[in-house]
C-alpha cells in the first residue's frame, strides 16, 4: 500500500514537489519494480531520479521530442542514456500495458498499475 504526500522541503530544481524526490522515493520503497515516465517539460527535474529508477532495477519510458511541447526533462533523461525507451505521447500508454509483467486482470495488474 503506498501513500503519497508533500512535504516543505528546500525546492529541488526549482521545483517543489520535484520528479526526482518522487521518483527517487517511489525507487526506493518499490525496490525497483517502477517504471518511470517521463513527459514534455522544462529543465531537467527527472533526470536524478530517472537515475535512481535505473540503479533500482526499474524501467524508464520518455517523450520524445518531435510529440513535446517542451523537450527539456525527458530530453535530459534520453541523452544521459537513462531511457529505455524514447516515444511519441500518442505511443506511450499501449507500451506501458504492453509493459505489464502480467495481463490486465485480476490482483496482479492492479498492483503492477498501482506502482
Amino acid at each position: 500500500d503506498f501513500r503519497l504526500h508533500l512535504n516543505q522541503n528546500e525546492p529541488e530544481n526549482f521545483c517543489r514537489p520535484s520528479v526526482d524526490v518522487l521518483f527517487r522515493s517511489a525507487a526506493s520503497a518499490t525496490s525497483g519494480r517502477l517504471l518511470g515516465i517521463v513527459l514534455t517539460g522544462m529543465g531537467s527535474d527527472g533526470l536524478a531520479g530517472c537515475r535512481a529508477i535505473r540503479e533500482a532495477g526499474g524501467a524508464v519510458f520518455v517523450q520524445d521530442a518531435s510529440s513535446s511541447v517542451i523537450w527539456g526533462m525527458p530530453g535530459a533523461v534520453a541523452n544521459a542514456g537513462l531511457a529505455h525507451k524514447t516515444l511519441p505521447l500518442e505511443a506511450i500508454a499501449q507500451e506501458v500495458v504492453r509493459s505489464l509483467p502480467r495481463t490486465l486482470s485480476g490482483r496482479a495488474a492492479s498492483e503492477a498499475v498501482t506502482v
